[in-house]
């Protein structure tokens, strides 16, 4: 048996760290990430802006440490698994014979963390210096929101000092040759309805009851989930990201069979094109909200309002040009996008930095959060080599 690529051994090692949410080994994780930064000769710090909650932070410093610096940010933590539908222990990061190596985190986003590392460790091993400074930001809590994480390290004097122009972080995979960059992300909503109404005995038709109240509602909601599903059917030239999804997730209320509750409740999960107008939409849901009953109230459990995009035009930034560049220079053929869901890029282009979602995996299925997560090992190392035109393209960008 062939001997497994370092690079892929160091990949495995820190799958196998269990960052899983609710209660990620965030200690073990930088012991880890400590080691990697001393193999890689950065400098290494640990910020806890909320106690318990880590962000790591390695730099190398350019030669020109007035120039705007890079930031190669990626996140600790993975979701929560369900080993019973697993092929192999959700955290062994077992390979199989062709090479498939299994894991949460595997795609999202442990690969992209050591990607980063291992390209830079080449890198300065051939002797590579950079303009410009590059930080590398491993943090916590992206898959609960990201508030403690980098939420809160942009408010930082900290952060602030890095002088970042310009960020990367992750994307996902591409089942066909080409690669998926995100120059943007849809802004999520999680809405909850609130429906009073007459309760009472079970056997009667009560007027005005909560759970007429909430039919109303939620029909309100899935009409025009279901207009935007049929926008996105209809147009072929559309991704889910370029339409707003609506999905009903939670429901609370009720006492016992036999009583017609004193209010019901309802909670949705937005993600809004950035195209659409927040403030009209708003309008839309309080519509919606009187016209099932003046008592219907509404509240965020979320309410992000970034709609920032990153220009992916070409010769209108120096940043996307030299990206692409760098992309076309790998033969790596681009499909441009807006993100469905959400992750710490948002954060990012709310300071206007502009920033791109990328993880370079091709001809590989989309299964971040799905059962049996994997990344072949030949996808992985092919992920180095395109950073490694990539990292010095923008690190040594002169403007």
């Amino acid at each position: 048996m062939a001997q497994e690529h370092p690079s892929v051994t160091n990949f495995r090692n820190y799958v196998r760290i269990k960052t899983v949410q609710p209660n990620p080994d965030y200690a073990s994780c930088t012991t880890y990430l400590q080691g990697q930064a001393e193999e890689l000769g950065a400098e290494f710090q640990v910020i806890e802006c909320i106690p318990g909650k880590p962000i790591v932070l390695m730099t190398i410093p350019g030669k020109d440490p007035s120039l705007q610096s890079i930031l190669l940010n990626s996140h600790t933590d993975v979701v929560p698994v369900f080993p019973e539908h697993w092929k192999y222990e959700p955290f062994s990061a077992h390979k199989d014979e062709n090479g498939d190596i299994y894991g949460r985190g595997t795609q999202d986003m442990k690969c992209v963390g050591i990607q980063y590392l291992e390209a830079l460790k080449r890198l300065r091993k051939a002797g590579a210096t950079f303009l410009r400074t590059i930080h590398l930001s491993f943090v916590p809590e992206e898959e609960v929101g990201g508030h403690d994480g980098m939420g809160e390290f942009v408010k930082t004097p900290i952060f602030k000092n890095l002088n970042i122009g310009f960020g990367l972080d992750e994307g996902y995979a591409n089942p066909t040759e080409k690669f998926t960059v995100f120059y943007g992300e849809r802004t999520p909503w999680w809405i909850f309805v609130r429906c009073p109404g007459q309760p009472g005995h079970g056997s009667q038709f009560l007027p005005n009851n909560s759970g007429m109240k909430l039919q109303k509602v939620i029909n309100s909601f899935m009409a025009y989930r279901e207009e935007q599903k049929k926008i996105l059917s209809e147009n072929k030239n559309l991704r889910l990201g370029d339409v707003t999804t609506v999905n009903l997730t939670m429901l609370e209320g009720g006492v016992q069979f036999n009583v017609v509750p004193s209010e019901l409740s309802v909670g949705f999960d937005v993600r809004i094109t950035p195209t659409a107008n927040l403030t009209e939409f708003e309008e839309m849901i309080k519509r919606w909200c009187k016209e099932a009953g003046d008592d219907v109230t509404y509240e965020f459990r979320q309410k992000a309002m970034c709609q920032t995009t990153t220009c992916v035009e070409d010769g209108k930034s120096p940043w996307w040009d030299a990206f692409s560049a760098a992309c076309k220079k790998e033969a790596v053929q681009l499909e441009k996008e807006i993100f469905p869901a959400g992750t710490d890029s948002r954060y990012l282009r709310d300071l206007n930095i502009p920033a791109l979602g990328f993880s370079p995996m091709n001809k590989t299925p989309i299964l971040l959060h799905d059962h049996n997560e994997y990344l072949n090992e030949d996808i992985f190392l092919r992920g180095i080599e395109i950073y490694m035109t990539i990292i010095p393209a923008v690190a040594n960008l002169k403007f």
